[in-house]
């Protein structure tokens, strides 16, 4: 078996949190729950007849990108950008949040997530925004039904293993 250390990032109340809970547990609770440094759950994934154990650290959200921790960002084999379709500003961090992940850890394998699927109707964000990135590599998620999020996690999974 492999073990593979995976970090959520992005700005406050984007729903990694949710994405986590609903991946490992299969829940979804309405009331918002503030990480306060870093929560660390584990879920094992068979990808292309491999054992995968991810290590999922839920990073506390951060409104200025100065302030994220990159030592919890030692040992990551890769990262989840998280962005909130709701809040145009959300996407601005990740973005911020990818260069500077980049500028200290090279170009480590990512996704990025657009919750929030559910909400559809209220989006600020265009998930096929050429500043994004790789459409390969943007999902349209949602903690609350569930919509893409083992995707998600599978697709990272696979971009760590191809680095092997």
């Amino acid at each position: 078996m492999i073990q593979k250390k995976i970090c959520m990032l992005g700005a406050y109340g984007v729903g990694k949190t949710s994405l986590v809970r609903r991946f490992v547990e299969s829940m979804f609770d309405e009331r918002y729950h503030t990480t306060v440094g870093v929560k660390i759950d584990k879920k094992l994934l068979e990808i292309n007849g491999t054992s995968v154990m991810l290590m999922l650290w839920d990073l506390a959200g951060e409104d200025e990108v100065e302030q994220v921790r990159l030592s919890h960002l030692r040992g990551a084999a890769g990262y989840i950008l998280v962005v909130d379709g709701c809040r145009q500003s959300t996407l601005a961090r990740a973005l911020a949040l990818k260069e500077r992940v980049a500028g200290a850890f090279g170009n480590l394998p990512s996704v990025l997530a657009v919750n929030k699927a559910d909400l559809r109707d209220q989006w600020e964000v265009d998930a096929a925004d050429p500043l994004i990135g790789d459409p390969a590599d943007v999902f349209v998620t949602s903690a609350k039904t569930g919509v893409s999020v083992q995707h998600v996690f599978e697709t990272l999974a696979t971009k760590m293993l191809a680095q092997l």
